[in-house]
C-alpha cells in the first residue's frame, strides 16, 4: 500500500481531472471518488438494490442502471431523502476507496474527491493539493464543458466549499490559469516532492 496519500481537489470547472491525470502520466495510482460513487451503485450492487428498494423501480432503467438524472430530480427537492442517500453511500464510497488506495503500488498515491474538505475526507490523507482557478473562469469553463447555465454553475458552486476557505486548508496550490505545459512543470516539481515525502512516511 502506498503509506502516502495526496488528497487532490478543487471547484468545478478547476481542472482536477487534468491535474489528476498529468500524476497518472508520471505512474501514480489515482483512486477517484467520481469513479467509485459509480461503481457502488453498479447494477447487481448493494448500493443500487438499496436505492431501488426505496425510490421504487422508477429509479431505474429499462437495462437496470441506475436513472441519475431521476434519482437527482427527487433529491434535490427533498433535503430529508438527500440524506438517506449520503447516509447510504457515503461509508460505501468511503469503504471502497480506502480498499483501492491499499492495492495502490505507486510510491505514493492520489485520491481525487471533488468534496474533500465538504465531506471531512481531508482526515484520510496526507497532505492536500487544491488546483485553483478564478471563479470567473470557472463558471467559462463549466458552462463551455457541461453545456448548462451560468445560474446552474453559480448554484454548484454555491454548494461547494468557498474558494478562500479550500486555498486555507491546502497544503499545496496548483494555479490552473495558464497552459497545460506551465500545469505539467508544477506538477513535475510537486511529484517530486511528494515522492520525498513518501520516503519519510
Amino acid at each position: 500500500m502506498s503509506n502516502f496519500i495526496v488528497g487532490l481537489t478543487g471547484g468545478i470547472g478547476s481542472g482536477k481531472t487534468t491535474v489528476a491525470n498529468l500524476f497518472a502520466d508520471l505512474g501514480i495510482t489515482l483512486v477517484d471518488a467520481d469513479i467509485v460513487s459509480r461503481e457502488v451503485v453498479a447494477p447487481g450492487t448493494i448500493g443500487l438494490t438499496r436505492i431501488a428498494e426505496h425510490f421504487g423501480q422508477s429509479i431505474l432503467h429499462e437495462n437496470g442502471e441506475l436513472n441519475r438524472a431521476a434519482l437527482r430530480e427527487r433529491i434535490f427537492s427533498t433535503p430529508p431523502e438527500r440524506e438517506w442517500l449520503n447516509n447510504l453511500l457515503h461509508p460505501m464510497i468511503r469503504q471502497e476507496m480506502l480498499a483501492q488506495l491499499k492495492k495502490a503500488t505507486s510510491p505514493y498515491a492520489i485520491l481525487v474527491v471533488p468534496l474533500l474538505f465538504e465531506n471531512g475526507l481531508d482526515r484520510l490523507v496526507n497532505c492536500t493539493l487544491v488546483v485553483d482557478i478564478s471563479p470567473e473562469l470557472q463558471t467559462q469553463r463549466t458552462m463551455e464543458r457541461d453545456s448548462v447555465s451560468a445560474k446552474q454553475v453559480q448554484n454548484i458552486i454555491g454548494s461547494q466549499a468557498s474558494r478562500a476557505e479550500k486555498l486555507s486548508k491546502a497544503d499545496d496550490v496548483i494555479d490552473n490559469h495558464g497552459t497545460v505545459s506551465a500545469l505539467q512543470s508544477k506538477v513535475a516539481l510537486l511529484h517530486n516532492k511528494y515522492l520525498k515525502l513518501a520516503d519519510h512516511t
